[in-house]
């Protein structure tokens, strides 16, 4: 494995692929609108035995995220208005404002592996293992979903309550610190306003839709926090402290990867943000790398829980 100091080489970018990239997003946005409208009011209503559509469903929440996390990147389109555009649409349905999406993410890159930032790690003279160890396998087993779920219900205090909030409680340098400071523009209040409205209305009337059969929404959405969630991480966890760039490139079958937009060649885009994930298995080749570890191993190796940190320093 290179050093992850060793910046990918300079070849000729690769080109986004704006017109899959788009059928991607009509196929994920057509799955979400099945499964929370089609699904509950044509076919429910029939048979039950339709919910178990729900579970091939659950298996493109992971492949959606790395579709926004494309357009966090502004990997998605080359028109930046369109890239915008489409990262808004698709983060609705995904539960969460893409303003939020985006920052957060951008502030894990700037951050990773910060001790502020690294989700596993702590230190024993501040915290126990028992505490430590709740707050991370809640964090894992869908902690981090369900707070970008929640985020914009605070953006809908006045504003001069968030700015007392923000003096309060958000001026550290630590990531809800940076991520308020970030958020407190008075055109990203009024996007996140708008971008939160539309996911209550839209959230709210598959609830209605589902009426009595509510409970398989609700396990759809424990699903979507649990895997979002739990595969967040896998690429960092247990790696050295303080390595800005460095990530973990995981092995998975060749159909597996393509499935996830080759977000498993995360060491590559940590070193290089502007690769478009069709492009990521050949900078992988080009730079004679191996794999840091298998997929599936690396997550069920999250199971271990939080680490002191004097195992993890550089």
């Amino acid at each position: 494995m290179q050093p992850a100091e060793a910046i990918i080489e300079r070849s000729a970018p690769a080109v986004i692929p704006a017109r899959l990239n788009i059928f991607l997003a009509a196929i994920h946005l057509l799955a979400n609108v099945f499964q929370f409208f089609i699904l509950p009011l044509l076919l429910l209503p029939i048979s039950l035995w339709w919910a178990l559509l729900l579970l091939p469903l659950a298996a493109l929440n992971n492949p959606f995220w790395s579709l926004v996390h494309e357009a966090i990147h502004d990997m998605f389109h080359p028109s930046r208005r369109l890239n915008r555009v489409a990262g808004r649409v698709v983060s609705l349905f995904f539960g969460a404002p893409f303003l939020v999406l985006r920052l957060s993410h951008l502030l894990h890159h700037k951050l990773n592996r910060a001790l502020i930032e690294a989700t596993e790690v702590y230190t024993p003279q501040s915290r126990s293992r028992g505490r430590a160890a709740l707050g991370y396998f809640a964090h894992i087993f869908g902690g981090l979903y369900l707070l970008e779920l929640a985020s914009p219900l605070m953006f809908f205090l006045p504003r001069a309550v968030l700015h007392r909030m923000e003096k309060r409680h958000f001026m550290g340098p630590d990531v809800p610190g940076n991520l308020m400071r970030g958020l407190m523009r008075d055109a990203a209040v009024r996007e996140m306003r708008i971008d939160g409205i539309a996911i209550i209305a839209l959230f709210a009337a598959s609830a209605w839709s589902y009426g009595v059969h509510w409970p398989l929404l609700a396990a759809a959405l424990a699903a979507r926090a649990f895997l979002i969630s739990f595969l967040d991480n896998v690429y960092h966890y247990a790696t050295p402290i303080g390595d800005t760039f460095y990530a973990r490139n995981l092995s998975l079958p060749r159909p597996f990867s393509a499935g996830l937009l080759h977000f498993n060649f995360h060491g590559i885009h940590h070193r290089n943000p502007a690769i478009p994930w069709t492009g990521l298995p050949a900078a992988f080749r080009q730079q004679h790398l191996v794999f840091d570890g298998g997929y599936v191993t690396a997550a069920l190796g999250q199971l271990g829980g939080p680490i002191p940190q004097a195992r993890l320093s550089r």
